[in-house]
């Protein structure tokens, strides 16, 4: 990635003992999801690092090639989403060792999230569940299963809670399409729970307050 990820150390001071990874969608930055953290209400002895990484600058064949902020480059916008495969791999390893560097600084993969919004989301799956080491969960938001047919397992994350989001009224990325990640993902044999909101292609606020009941599910506190 060419710029460092946007770091949201704990409000409340605690050191961090888990970390979640926020992979934004097409066309943003990490600093986008940046109001959302203290809007999740999670509780205040969870020692959160968050860690928003930015995609590089890159050409985008569906938007007439001009560059802007992407994991990988979409070909073709139809329901089978034709992608770059190979760039969308790339970003899931960058986002693998931001998983090790948080290792590195003393937090247990098991108290790691992994998280992605549209194609954030799709890099998300990739890099959550073939990594090596055992995550505390996957959150999908608006998003599609990419590379849902070629991917192995990592073993150590055949039981990976996932959680599926998607809007009903999504413009850009049919809910059918975040359907079949979901239902990829149950067929894979993963612990997959899938939720609707009536929403076009964001976030809504039952979503976010959903989302900050599974993080303290998934990271519990002493």
């Amino acid at each position: 990635m060419a710029r460092e990820p946007l770091v949201i150390e704990s409000r409340h001071g605690q050191a961090a003992d888990a970390a979640l990874i926020l992979l934004h969608g097409l066309g943003a930055d990490g600093g986008d999801f940046e109001p959302l953290v203290p809007a999740l209400g999670l509780p205040r002895d969870l020692g959160l690092r968050v860690v928003l990484p930015h995609a590089p600058s890159r050409a985008v064949t569906v938007n007439g090639g001009m560059r802007m902020p992407a994991w990988y480059d979409i070909l073709e916008m139809d329901l089978s989403r034709k992608i770059d495969v190979d760039q969308l791999e790339a970003s899931a390893q960058t986002v693998q060792a931001l998983i090790d560097a948080q290792r590195e600084a003393g937090i247990d993969s098991r108290r790691i999230v992994i998280a992605g919004f549209s194609q954030g989301g799709a890099v998300a799956y990739q890099a959550a569940l073939t990594y090596p080491h055992p995550l505390a969960g996957l959150l999908a938001m608006s998003t599609y299963f990419a590379t849902g047919d070629t991917l192995s397992v990592a073993e150590a994350n055949r039981d990976l809670a996932v959680e599926v989001h998607h809007g009903t009224f999504d413009p850009i990325v049919p809910e059918s399409l975040g359907r079949a990640g979901y239902d990829r993902a149950r067929e894979l044999g993963l612990p997959a729970h899938y939720r609707t909101y009536p929403m076009a292609h964001a976030l809504c606020p039952q979503q976010i307050a959903d989302i900050g009941d599974w993080l303290a599910r998934r990271l519990p506190t002493a």
